[in-house]
Protein backbone atom coordinates (compact mmCIF):
# COMPACT_ATOMS: atom_id res chain seq x y z
CA UNK A 1 0.00 0.00 0.00
CA UNK A 2 1.21 3.43 -1.09
CA UNK A 3 2.02 5.99 2.06
CA UNK A 4 1.64 9.46 1.67
CA UNK A 5 3.60 12.36 3.06
CA UNK A 6 5.98 10.25 4.70
CA UNK A 7 7.88 12.29 7.68
CA UNK A 8 5.93 15.08 7.31
CA UNK A 9 3.52 16.74 9.48
CA UNK A 10 0.16 17.45 7.73
CA UNK A 11 -2.77 18.68 9.39
CA UNK A 12 -5.78 17.57 6.71
CA UNK A 13 -9.05 19.72 7.39
CA UNK A 14 -12.65 17.98 6.15
CA UNK A 15 -15.58 20.92 5.72
CA UNK A 16 -18.30 18.05 5.57
CA UNK A 17 -19.00 14.67 6.61
CA UNK A 18 -21.73 13.05 4.49
CA UNK A 19 -20.89 11.36 1.41
CA UNK A 20 -18.08 13.21 0.20
CA UNK A 21 -16.34 14.54 2.83
CA UNK A 22 -16.43 10.96 5.28
CA UNK A 23 -14.92 8.83 1.49
CA UNK A 24 -12.04 11.34 1.87
CA UNK A 25 -11.16 10.89 5.24
CA UNK A 26 -11.36 7.23 4.98
CA UNK A 27 -9.51 7.27 1.90
CA UNK A 28 -7.08 9.58 3.49
CA UNK A 29 -6.59 7.74 6.39
CA UNK A 30 -5.85 4.61 4.98
CA UNK A 31 -3.10 5.58 2.82
CA UNK A 32 -1.32 8.57 4.92
CA UNK A 33 1.38 8.13 7.50
CA UNK A 34 0.32 8.48 11.07
CA UNK A 35 1.64 11.74 11.55
CA UNK A 36 -0.97 12.95 9.06
CA UNK A 37 -3.72 14.79 11.51
CA UNK A 38 -7.32 14.45 9.67
CA UNK A 39 -10.28 16.53 10.96
CA UNK A 40 -13.84 16.74 10.33
CA UNK A 41 -16.34 19.31 10.70
CA UNK A 42 -19.96 18.63 10.17
CA UNK A 43 -22.91 20.76 10.97
CA UNK A 44 -25.37 18.07 11.73
CA UNK A 45 -25.01 15.42 13.79
CA UNK A 46 -24.29 12.61 12.28
CA UNK A 47 -21.57 11.42 9.74
CA UNK A 48 -21.20 9.14 6.83
CA UNK A 49 -25.33 9.35 6.40
CA UNK A 50 -27.21 7.95 3.04
CA UNK A 51 -30.18 10.38 2.85
CA UNK A 52 -31.45 8.53 -0.71
CA UNK A 53 -32.71 5.71 1.62
CA UNK A 54 -34.95 8.42 3.55
CA UNK A 55 -38.08 7.82 1.34
CA UNK A 56 -37.79 4.64 1.88
CA UNK A 57 -37.52 5.35 5.80
CA UNK A 58 -40.86 7.93 5.92
CA UNK A 59 -42.23 5.22 4.03
CA UNK A 60 -41.97 2.33 6.60
CA UNK A 61 -40.07 -0.44 4.11
CA UNK A 62 -37.14 -0.73 6.95
CA UNK A 63 -37.80 0.75 10.58
CA UNK A 64 -34.12 1.31 11.48
CA UNK A 65 -33.05 4.90 10.78
CA UNK A 66 -29.26 3.48 11.57
CA UNK A 67 -29.58 1.36 8.47
CA UNK A 68 -28.70 4.90 6.19
CA UNK A 69 -25.94 5.32 8.39
CA UNK A 70 -22.52 3.40 6.89
CA UNK A 71 -20.41 4.11 10.10
CA UNK A 72 -20.86 6.03 13.14
CA UNK A 73 -17.95 8.83 14.44
CA UNK A 74 -17.03 6.30 16.92
CA UNK A 75 -15.67 4.01 14.16
CA UNK A 76 -13.74 7.12 12.63
CA UNK A 77 -12.48 8.69 15.45
CA UNK A 78 -11.12 4.62 16.15
CA UNK A 79 -9.25 4.44 12.80
CA UNK A 80 -7.31 7.96 13.80
CA UNK A 81 -9.87 10.67 12.19
CA UNK A 82 -11.30 13.11 14.64
CA UNK A 83 -14.97 13.98 14.19
CA UNK A 84 -16.13 17.36 15.05
CA UNK A 85 -20.49 16.93 15.29
CA UNK A 86 -22.47 19.84 15.18
CA UNK A 87 -19.48 22.31 14.57
CA UNK A 88 -20.24 25.12 11.72
CA UNK A 89 -17.70 26.49 9.35
CA UNK A 90 -18.54 30.01 9.11
CA UNK A 91 -15.91 31.74 6.84
CA UNK A 92 -12.46 31.09 5.61
CA UNK A 93 -9.86 33.13 5.36
CA UNK A 94 -7.82 30.98 1.99
CA UNK A 95 -4.40 33.05 2.37
CA UNK A 96 -4.19 32.63 6.12
CA UNK A 97 -5.39 28.73 6.09
CA UNK A 98 -7.69 29.78 8.71
CA UNK A 99 -11.33 28.56 9.42
CA UNK A 100 -13.53 30.09 11.58
CA UNK A 101 -15.80 27.84 12.87
CA UNK A 102 -18.87 27.29 15.31
CA UNK A 103 -19.79 24.98 18.04
CA UNK A 104 -23.82 24.75 17.25
CA UNK A 105 -24.47 23.95 20.97
CA UNK A 106 -22.14 25.79 22.81
CA UNK A 107 -22.48 28.56 20.95
CA UNK A 108 -18.52 29.15 20.92
CA UNK A 109 -16.99 30.59 17.95
CA UNK A 110 -13.29 29.66 17.57
CA UNK A 111 -10.14 29.85 14.88
CA UNK A 112 -8.53 26.50 13.10
CA UNK A 113 -5.68 25.95 10.96
CA UNK A 114 -5.24 23.63 7.87
CA UNK A 115 -2.15 22.73 5.55
CA UNK A 116 -4.89 21.12 3.44
CA UNK A 117 -8.70 21.59 2.93
CA UNK A 118 -11.78 19.91 1.50
CA UNK A 119 -15.03 21.20 0.83
CA UNK A 120 -17.69 18.72 0.96
CA UNK A 121 -20.34 20.63 2.24
CA UNK A 122 -23.15 19.14 0.15
CA UNK A 123 -26.56 20.70 -0.70
CA UNK A 124 -29.65 22.30 0.32
CA UNK A 125 -33.06 22.30 -0.18
CA UNK A 126 -35.08 25.01 -1.78
CA UNK A 127 -38.39 26.24 -0.66
CA UNK A 128 -39.64 28.09 -3.44
CA UNK A 129 -41.41 31.84 -2.45
CA UNK A 130 -44.63 30.14 -0.87
CA UNK A 131 -46.58 32.45 1.39
CA UNK A 132 -46.62 31.00 5.43
CA UNK A 133 -44.43 27.85 4.21
CA UNK A 134 -41.93 28.47 6.97
CA UNK A 135 -45.22 29.50 9.31
CA UNK A 136 -47.36 26.21 9.30
CA UNK A 137 -47.05 22.56 10.55
CA UNK A 138 -46.72 19.29 8.57
CA UNK A 139 -44.84 21.25 6.05
CA UNK A 140 -41.79 18.99 5.60
CA UNK A 141 -38.44 18.85 2.71
CA UNK A 142 -36.41 15.46 3.08
CA UNK A 143 -32.70 16.37 3.04
CA UNK A 144 -31.35 15.41 6.82
CA UNK A 145 -32.02 12.50 8.94
CA UNK A 146 -34.19 14.93 11.34
CA UNK A 147 -36.78 15.38 7.95
CA UNK A 148 -37.31 11.52 8.03
CA UNK A 149 -37.80 11.12 11.19
CA UNK A 150 -40.48 13.94 11.37
CA UNK A 151 -42.24 13.43 8.17
CA UNK A 152 -42.27 9.44 9.07
CA UNK A 153 -44.12 10.58 12.32
CA UNK A 154 -46.83 12.33 10.05
CA UNK A 155 -47.38 9.71 7.72
CA UNK A 156 -48.03 7.19 10.36
CA UNK A 157 -50.99 9.78 12.05
CA UNK A 158 -54.44 8.38 10.82
CA UNK A 159 -55.43 11.76 10.89
CA UNK A 160 -53.10 12.82 7.85
CA UNK A 161 -54.97 11.63 5.10
CA UNK A 162 -54.13 14.25 2.32
CA UNK A 163 -50.64 14.47 1.28
CA UNK A 164 -49.39 17.49 -1.29
CA UNK A 165 -46.07 16.62 -2.50
CA UNK A 166 -44.51 19.94 -4.35
CA UNK A 167 -42.22 19.23 -6.93
CA UNK A 168 -42.25 16.24 -9.06
CA UNK A 169 -38.15 15.47 -9.04
CA UNK A 170 -36.45 11.68 -7.34
CA UNK A 171 -37.63 12.86 -3.83
CA UNK A 172 -41.08 13.81 -4.73
CA UNK A 173 -41.87 10.89 -7.05
CA UNK A 174 -40.05 8.78 -3.72
CA UNK A 175 -42.13 10.23 -1.60
CA UNK A 176 -45.62 9.61 -2.93
CA UNK A 177 -44.85 5.94 -2.99
CA UNK A 178 -43.62 6.50 0.69
CA UNK A 179 -47.46 7.78 1.08
CA UNK A 180 -48.84 5.66 -0.46
CA UNK A 181 -47.31 2.93 1.37
CA UNK A 182 -50.33 4.33 4.26
CA UNK A 183 -53.26 4.16 1.98
CA UNK A 184 -52.97 8.18 1.68
CA UNK A 185 -54.64 10.76 -1.18
CA UNK A 186 -51.46 12.39 -2.92
CA UNK A 187 -51.68 15.06 -4.99
CA UNK A 188 -48.01 16.14 -6.73
CA UNK A 189 -48.01 19.64 -7.79
CA UNK A 190 -45.34 20.46 -10.58
CA UNK A 191 -44.15 23.65 -12.20
CA UNK A 192 -43.09 22.16 -15.16
CA UNK A 193 -45.28 20.75 -17.64
CA UNK A 194 -44.27 16.89 -16.94
CA UNK A 195 -41.93 15.08 -14.24
CA UNK A 196 -39.09 14.73 -13.92
CA UNK A 197 -38.42 16.82 -16.94
CA UNK A 198 -34.29 17.55 -15.95
CA UNK A 199 -33.15 14.07 -16.67
CA UNK A 200 -35.70 11.86 -18.95
CA UNK A 201 -37.32 12.54 -22.10
CA UNK A 202 -41.11 13.04 -22.97
CA UNK A 203 -41.62 9.71 -24.17
CA UNK A 204 -40.73 8.13 -20.76
CA UNK A 205 -41.58 10.51 -18.33
CA UNK A 206 -45.31 10.01 -20.34
CA UNK A 207 -45.18 6.20 -19.21
CA UNK A 208 -44.39 7.37 -15.74
CA UNK A 209 -46.88 9.55 -15.47
CA UNK A 210 -49.59 7.08 -16.67
CA UNK A 211 -48.01 4.76 -13.96
CA UNK A 212 -48.72 7.43 -11.30
CA UNK A 213 -52.58 8.45 -12.34
CA UNK A 214 -53.21 4.41 -12.61
CA UNK A 215 -52.51 4.06 -8.57
CA UNK A 216 -54.86 7.39 -7.90
CA UNK A 217 -51.88 10.05 -7.71
CA UNK A 218 -53.42 13.40 -8.78
CA UNK A 219 -51.37 14.92 -10.99
CA UNK A 220 -51.54 19.03 -11.58
CA UNK A 221 -48.62 19.67 -13.97
CA UNK A 222 -47.49 23.38 -14.93
CA UNK A 223 -49.03 24.73 -11.73
CA UNK A 224 -47.90 27.00 -8.90
CA UNK A 225 -48.65 26.80 -5.55
CA UNK A 226 -48.75 29.89 -4.01
CA UNK A 227 -49.91 29.68 -0.38
CA UNK A 228 -50.40 27.48 2.05
CA UNK A 229 -53.28 28.07 4.62
CA UNK A 230 -54.24 26.78 7.85
CA UNK A 231 -54.39 27.75 11.86
CA UNK A 232 -51.49 26.15 13.70
CA UNK A 233 -50.59 23.46 10.98
CA UNK A 234 -51.45 23.53 6.81
CA UNK A 235 -54.99 22.74 6.30
CA UNK A 236 -55.08 23.73 2.44
CA UNK A 237 -52.74 24.58 -0.29
CA UNK A 238 -53.69 27.10 -2.62
CA UNK A 239 -52.40 27.64 -6.09
CA UNK A 240 -52.95 29.59 -9.58
CA UNK A 241 -55.20 27.28 -10.21
CA UNK A 242 -57.55 26.33 -7.28
CA UNK A 243 -57.50 25.17 -3.62
CA UNK A 244 -56.81 21.39 -2.40
CA UNK A 245 -57.00 20.30 1.50
CA UNK A 246 -53.53 18.94 2.19
CA UNK A 247 -53.08 17.43 5.64
CA UNK A 248 -49.28 16.93 5.06
CA UNK A 249 -47.06 19.15 2.48
CA UNK A 250 -43.69 17.97 1.37
CA UNK A 251 -41.43 20.01 -0.96
CA UNK A 252 -39.69 19.00 -2.87
CA UNK A 253 -38.51 21.60 -5.55
CA UNK A 254 -34.80 20.58 -5.42
CA UNK A 255 -31.88 21.56 -4.01
CA UNK A 256 -28.67 23.96 -4.57
CA UNK A 257 -24.92 24.06 -3.34
CA UNK A 258 -24.71 24.99 0.23
CA UNK A 259 -21.69 27.33 -0.53
CA UNK A 260 -23.66 30.72 1.31
CA UNK A 261 -20.45 31.09 3.73
CA UNK A 262 -17.82 31.36 0.28
CA UNK A 263 -19.75 34.23 -1.46
CA UNK A 264 -17.63 36.71 -0.49
CA UNK A 265 -13.84 34.51 -1.09
CA UNK A 266 -12.07 34.69 -4.51
CA UNK A 267 -12.76 30.72 -4.88
CA UNK A 268 -14.53 30.18 -8.82
CA UNK A 269 -17.78 29.03 -8.75
CA UNK A 270 -20.38 28.53 -11.42
CA UNK A 271 -24.00 29.38 -10.10
CA UNK A 272 -22.67 28.06 -6.29
CA UNK A 273 -21.31 25.51 -6.99
CA UNK A 274 -17.61 25.09 -6.51
CA UNK A 275 -15.41 24.76 -10.11
CA UNK A 276 -12.76 21.91 -9.47
CA UNK A 277 -10.98 20.18 -11.81
CA UNK A 278 -10.08 16.12 -12.79
CA UNK A 279 -8.20 15.91 -9.30
CA UNK A 280 -10.98 18.37 -6.97
CA UNK A 281 -8.70 20.73 -6.96
CA UNK A 282 -10.55 24.42 -6.76
CA UNK A 283 -8.98 27.68 -7.99
CA UNK A 284 -7.90 28.03 -4.66
CA UNK A 285 -4.26 26.61 -3.64
CA UNK A 286 -4.52 23.48 -1.51
CA UNK A 287 -8.09 23.40 -1.73
CA UNK A 288 -10.38 20.49 -2.29
CA UNK A 289 -14.26 20.18 -2.86
CA UNK A 290 -16.30 17.54 -4.02
CA UNK A 291 -19.91 16.25 -3.55
CA UNK A 292 -23.19 18.48 -4.08
CA UNK A 293 -20.84 21.30 -2.98
CA UNK A 294 -18.96 21.42 -6.49
CA UNK A 295 -19.35 20.73 -9.96
CA UNK A 296 -18.06 17.43 -12.27
CA UNK A 297 -17.04 16.93 -15.20
CA UNK A 298 -19.48 15.14 -17.79
CA UNK A 299 -17.73 12.95 -20.19
CA UNK A 300 -20.24 13.07 -22.88
CA UNK A 301 -21.04 16.43 -22.92
CA UNK A 302 -17.33 18.24 -22.36
CA UNK A 303 -18.02 20.11 -19.97
CA UNK A 304 -18.47 20.87 -16.23
CA UNK A 305 -21.87 20.49 -15.18
CA UNK A 306 -23.99 20.35 -11.75
CA UNK A 307 -25.08 16.84 -10.71
CA UNK A 308 -25.74 16.23 -6.73
CA UNK A 309 -25.69 12.54 -6.93
CA UNK A 310 -24.41 10.23 -4.02
CA UNK A 311 -22.60 8.17 -6.35
CA UNK A 312 -20.90 10.61 -7.91
CA UNK A 313 -20.06 12.14 -4.38
CA UNK A 314 -18.53 8.92 -3.21
CA UNK A 315 -16.60 8.63 -6.13
CA UNK A 316 -14.62 12.29 -6.46
CA UNK A 317 -14.45 11.94 -2.54
CA UNK A 318 -12.29 8.73 -2.73
CA UNK A 319 -10.12 10.54 -5.29
CA UNK A 320 -9.66 13.77 -3.73
CA UNK A 321 -8.89 12.00 -0.35
CA UNK A 322 -5.71 10.42 -2.51
CA UNK A 323 -4.96 13.82 -3.08
CA UNK A 324 -4.94 15.52 0.19
CA UNK A 325 -2.39 13.54 1.36
CA UNK A 326 -0.19 14.00 -1.89
CA UNK A 327 -1.63 11.63 -4.57
CA UNK A 328 -2.20 12.77 -8.07
CA UNK A 329 -5.73 10.53 -8.86
CA UNK A 330 -8.04 12.17 -11.41
CA UNK A 331 -11.98 11.26 -11.85
CA UNK A 332 -12.88 10.46 -15.52
CA UNK A 333 -16.17 12.08 -15.45
CA UNK A 334 -20.11 11.13 -15.14
CA UNK A 335 -22.25 10.24 -17.43
CA UNK A 336 -25.28 11.58 -14.78
CA UNK A 337 -26.47 7.60 -14.77
CA UNK A 338 -29.52 7.70 -11.87
CA UNK A 339 -32.63 5.47 -11.60
CA UNK A 340 -36.36 5.60 -9.86
CA UNK A 341 -38.61 3.50 -8.66
CA UNK A 342 -42.14 4.57 -9.81
CA UNK A 343 -44.69 2.40 -7.80
CA UNK A 344 -44.66 -0.64 -10.05
CA UNK A 345 -42.01 0.12 -12.99
CA UNK A 346 -38.34 1.43 -12.40
CA UNK A 347 -36.42 3.54 -14.79
CA UNK A 348 -33.45 4.30 -15.33
CA UNK A 349 -31.14 6.95 -17.60
CA UNK A 350 -27.39 7.48 -18.64
CA UNK A 351 -25.24 9.77 -20.70
CA UNK A 352 -27.41 12.83 -22.44
CA UNK A 353 -31.28 13.10 -23.33
CA UNK A 354 -32.21 14.18 -26.28
CA UNK A 355 -32.65 17.95 -25.04
CA UNK A 356 -29.05 17.87 -23.69
CA UNK A 357 -28.15 16.80 -27.31
CA UNK A 358 -30.11 20.11 -28.63
CA UNK A 359 -28.96 22.35 -26.01
CA UNK A 360 -25.27 21.16 -27.36
CA UNK A 361 -25.74 21.39 -30.77
CA UNK A 362 -24.80 17.52 -31.40
CA UNK A 363 -25.63 16.02 -34.52
CA UNK A 364 -27.58 13.20 -32.95
CA UNK A 365 -30.34 10.28 -33.75
CA UNK A 366 -32.90 8.54 -31.45
CA UNK A 367 -34.99 5.23 -31.10
CA UNK A 368 -37.36 4.78 -28.72
CA UNK A 369 -39.07 1.22 -28.70
CA UNK A 370 -41.39 -0.95 -26.67
CA UNK A 371 -40.27 -4.97 -25.86
CA UNK A 372 -40.68 -7.35 -23.77
CA UNK A 373 -38.28 -8.05 -20.51
CA UNK A 374 -38.42 -11.55 -21.33
CA UNK A 375 -39.54 -15.12 -23.27
CA UNK A 376 -43.45 -15.20 -23.44
CA UNK A 377 -43.68 -18.62 -22.76
CA UNK A 378 -42.18 -18.08 -19.09
CA UNK A 379 -44.28 -16.52 -16.17
CA UNK A 380 -43.18 -12.47 -15.48
CA UNK A 381 -43.09 -10.83 -19.26
CA UNK A 382 -43.57 -7.35 -19.12
CA UNK A 383 -43.68 -4.37 -21.57
CA UNK A 384 -40.02 -2.50 -21.42
CA UNK A 385 -39.55 0.49 -22.97
CA UNK A 386 -36.09 2.11 -24.44
CA UNK A 387 -34.59 5.34 -25.99
CA UNK A 388 -31.53 5.40 -27.49
CA UNK A 389 -29.21 8.82 -28.14
CA UNK A 390 -26.60 8.31 -30.43
CA UNK A 391 -24.12 10.01 -33.09
CA UNK A 392 -25.97 10.76 -36.03
CA UNK A 393 -22.72 10.28 -38.17
CA UNK A 394 -20.52 7.48 -36.01
CA UNK A 395 -23.61 5.82 -34.58
CA UNK A 396 -21.99 6.15 -30.84
CA UNK A 397 -24.26 6.08 -28.60
CA UNK A 398 -24.64 9.22 -26.03
CA UNK A 399 -27.64 8.40 -24.07
CA UNK A 400 -30.33 5.90 -23.05
CA UNK A 401 -33.05 5.48 -20.71
CA UNK A 402 -34.79 2.54 -20.45
CA UNK A 403 -38.46 2.31 -18.36
CA UNK A 404 -40.31 -1.21 -17.33
CA UNK A 405 -40.42 -3.59 -14.33
CA UNK A 406 -37.57 -5.90 -13.68
CA UNK A 407 -34.52 -5.73 -15.52
CA UNK A 408 -35.08 -2.09 -16.75
CA UNK A 409 -32.99 -0.50 -14.34
CA UNK A 410 -29.46 -2.92 -14.70
CA UNK A 411 -29.88 -2.64 -18.54
CA UNK A 412 -29.10 0.82 -17.91
CA UNK A 413 -25.84 -0.26 -15.98
CA UNK A 414 -25.25 -1.97 -19.43
CA UNK A 415 -25.44 1.20 -21.53
CA UNK A 416 -23.31 3.61 -19.58
CA UNK A 417 -20.26 0.45 -19.91
CA UNK A 418 -21.15 1.34 -23.73
CA UNK A 419 -21.09 4.97 -23.80
CA UNK A 420 -17.88 5.17 -21.68
CA UNK A 421 -16.08 3.03 -24.34
CA UNK A 422 -17.96 4.76 -27.23
CA UNK A 423 -19.68 1.69 -28.53
CA UNK A 424 -21.74 2.19 -31.50
CA UNK A 425 -25.37 1.03 -31.96
CA UNK A 426 -24.07 -1.59 -34.63
CA UNK A 427 -21.97 -3.16 -31.91
CA UNK A 428 -24.98 -2.99 -29.00
CA UNK A 429 -26.86 -4.75 -31.79
CA UNK A 430 -24.65 -7.77 -32.01
CA UNK A 431 -23.51 -7.68 -28.10
CA UNK A 432 -23.40 -10.80 -26.40
CA UNK A 433 -25.82 -10.64 -24.03
CA UNK A 434 -26.95 -13.72 -21.56
CA UNK A 435 -29.75 -15.54 -22.63
CA UNK A 436 -32.79 -17.39 -20.81
CA UNK A 437 -36.14 -17.60 -20.86
CA UNK A 438 -37.03 -15.84 -17.10
CA UNK A 439 -34.23 -13.32 -18.33
CA UNK A 440 -34.32 -11.97 -21.89
CA UNK A 441 -35.77 -13.40 -25.24
CA UNK A 442 -33.11 -14.47 -27.19
CA UNK A 443 -32.48 -11.32 -29.00
CA UNK A 444 -32.53 -8.77 -25.82
CA UNK A 445 -34.15 -5.84 -26.29
CA UNK A 446 -30.44 -3.72 -26.02
CA UNK A 447 -29.79 -6.10 -29.19
CA UNK A 448 -33.08 -4.86 -30.84
CA UNK A 449 -32.31 -1.53 -30.08
CA UNK A 450 -29.24 -1.35 -31.41
CA UNK A 451 -30.20 -3.33 -34.55
CA UNK A 452 -32.78 -0.28 -35.34
CA UNK A 453 -30.56 2.32 -34.47
CA UNK A 454 -29.29 3.58 -38.21
CA UNK A 455 -27.20 6.32 -39.67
Amino acid sequence: MRLYLGGISVKVVIVGGIAAGMSAAAKARRIATKDTEIVVYEKGEVVSFGGCGLPYYVGDFFENKENMIARTPEEFEKSGIKINLSHEVLNIDFNGKILTVKNLKTKEIFKASYDKLMLATGSEPIFPPIKNIKNLKNIFSLKFLDDGIALKKAMKNDQNQEVAVIGAGYIGLEVVEAAKQYGKNVRIVQLDDRVLPLSFDKEITDIMEGELEKHGVKLHLEEVVKEVLGDEKVEKIVTNKGEYKADIVVVTTGVRPATKFLENTKIKMAKGAIVVDSQGKSSIEDVYAAGDCATVYHRVRGKDVYIPLATTANKIGRVVGENLVGGKEEFNGTLGSACIKIMDLEAGRTGITEKEAKLDGINYKIKFIKGKNQTNYYPGQEDIWIKLIYEAESNIILGGQIIGKSGAVLRVDTLAIAITNKVTTYELGMMDFCYSPPFSGVWDILNVVGNVSKN
